[in-house]
């Protein structure tokens, strides 16, 4: 399998990559967790885990998912409180018919929710 790297600075180190990841979600897409409360909107994707070793070891070992997968970083909310959140593939479904989500910074990345889904601002678009 081809494979190329990247340099995270999240990690602070180079993710080797397979060439062809497939991400089943994209930019704007309303996305909730599999099994925590929560839901959120997707602003960026790793194509594999590219977050640190001490983030991927906190997570209990029965339930921690594969790095060879794409995960997710999401405007994320819960009845509580609005953050950020870094989340496997394999954790999450699409939550298109939930409506928008109420997260503060949506309106810093997206201009709009239209169809199930959010349109990034164009000035963020290359």
């Amino acid at each position: 399998m081809e494979r190329t790297q990247f340099f995270s600075e999240t990690a602070g180190r180079t993710i080797d990559v397979p060439r062809h990841a497939e991400a089943r979600f994209g930019i704007g897409d309303v996305v909730r967790h599999r099994m925590f409360d929560f839901r959120g909107v997707i602003f960026d994707v790793d194509p594999v885990f590219a977050n640190s070793e001490e983030w991927y070891q906190s997570i209990p070992e029965h339930i921690r998912p594969d790095r060879e997968q794409p995960y997710y970083h999401l405007l994320a909310e819960n009845d509580e409180s609005s953050y950020v959140a870094y989340v496997s593939q394999q954790n999450l479904l699409s939550d298109a018919e939930g409506g928008p989500v109420g997260h503060p910074n949506i309106d810093e990345l997206f201009e709009q929710f239209t169809d199930g889904r959010y349109k990034m601002r164009r000035a963020l678009t290359h």
